[in-house]
């Protein structure tokens, strides 16, 4: 008997329940009302939030392989599990099982797990351009690890970037500008929610560059697990 490819067993069952998930979501987007919602209830705008969540989740999902097959690399298998696997907590069990407000720091998790990911990400993206064979140049673990750092802190700032666009022109609660009931947050309590984001993310890609520096410095060659593998044209 063949070994069964856990890898795609789950992919498949975390592209269902975003997909399920969407489709529930515009369901009740049409029909919940837009104001006399009970106390408690989502809300339209709650089911908007998800809607958007459920399609950057599922776009994201083929993303990996659109941009190997354009730029002719491959993304290793624990890379891109590890990688579905954070688009399940943070779409299905973050907004659509809520578990940003039933678990106490769940996003914070997500955000420092995201640093330490992207982190890792930053250190595929510089290894892979640095292997070209038009490029000599040799470079240094510090600025390889430096890359790595600059390149997740500055995706986490473009996903802020998303939260206040989705925000300001969907009605949406993204960076937890308000409260549950809806009342608006003024002074740094309005942007604390953000600055932590962002604090998290630096602290979880900061961890990351660390470590792979450590380890390009010291040659010990796990790092590798995560660099892109180029294809070749059959």
């Amino acid at each position: 008997m063949k070994k069964w490819n856990w890898a795609k067993i789950i992919a498949i069952f975390i592209f269902a329940s975003l997909l399920v998930s969407l489709v529930f979501s515009i369901y009740n987007l049409l029909t919940t009302p837009a104001t006399g919602t009970p106390e408690g209830d989502p809300t339209r705008s709650d089911y908007a939030l998800m809607v958007s969540q459920c399609v950057l989740g599922l776009v994201a999902m083929f993303l990996p392989a659109i941009v190997g097959r354009r730029f002719k690399f491959e993304i290793p298998g624990n890379m891109y599990l590890i990688f579905i696997i954070f688009l399940y907590c943070a779409i299905y069990l973050g907004e659509v099982r809520s578990f940003y407000y039933l678990i106490p720091n769940w996003d914070t998790i997500l955000h420092t797990f995201s640093g330490a990911m992207l982190g890792a990400l930053g250190f595929s993206v510089v290894q892979f351009l640095n292997e070209d064979e038009h490029v000599t140049m040799n470079l240094s673990p510090a600025f390889v690890a430096l890359f790595a750092l600059c390149f997740a802190v500055t995706l986490g700032v473009v996903w802020e970037f998303y939260e206040f666009t989705a925000d300001n022109w969907f009605g949406m609660n993204m960076q937890k500008t308000m409260l549950e009931d809806g009342t608006k947050l003024a002074g740094s309590a309005a942007v604390s929610d953000t600055m932590e984001d962002l604090f998290v993310d630096f602290l979880g890609a900061l961890t990351f560059s660390i470590i792979g520096y450590l380890n390009l410095k010291r040659k010990k060659g796990w790092m590798e697990k995560f660099e892109f593998k180029k294809t070749v044209n059959k």
